[in-house]
């Protein structure tokens, strides 16, 4: 099924869930000498999405910003210092999601806003949308942001640029 298909489907109508066990929130930066990438995961991350009669689509992501993990100890320390994320202070990262605009069979432009550090900004990520089941549906979203827009911008003695990619794969059950 198409997701113009979907949304005009009346059995999607309503609140949906975040899978969290089969969901996952990753980043990736690449150094500034491009030898290595650096890989993270947040594993604290919970969502609902809403899907109303006339096709239209909303939904929010909170993400446990304590939760990032690169498999690093001490660079996950670093980053949820103030020189990044500030989890102490900035314990959430939200992202909600405002309209999906379908651009062919399974792919869609979602329109957010992404609020890191208490800076909201407007998103756009690029998704791919497939039905997996009646009740079941996978949204992965990507986009690249400068993460200093929002005023995570450590660097790490210079080693990690601004520009990060960011991809949202997740599952939704119809609640």
């Amino acid at each position: 099924m198409t997701l113009r298909g979907l949304l005009a489907d009346p059995g999607v109508v309503g609140v949906w869930t975040l899978a969290p066990d089969h969901s996952s929130v990753r980043f990736t930066n690449r150094t500034l000498w491009g030898l290595m990438t650096v890989r993270g995961q947040f594993t604290a991350i919970e969502g609902t999405g809403r899907i109303e009669c006339d096709g239209s689509v909303s939904g929010r992501l909170v993400i446990g910003a304590a939760s990032l993990r690169t498999g690093l100890g001490k660079r996950d320390e670093h980053l949820r210092s103030p020189d990044f994320f500030d989890t102490a202070r900035f314990p959430d990262i939200i992202v909600e999601v405002g309209a999906v605009t379908p651009n062919g069979d399974h792919s869609a432009s979602l329109v957010a806003n992404l609020n890191v550090r208490s800076i909201t900004r407007p998103l756009t990520l690029a998704a791919t949308v497939t039905r997996l089941g009646n009740d079941t549906v996978h949204i992965v979203g990507r986009t690249d942001i400068d993460r200093t827009a929002w005023g995570v911008s450590g660097t790490m003695a210079g080693m990690m640029p601004a520009t990060t990619a960011l991809v949202a794969d997740t599952i939704f059950v119809k609640a």
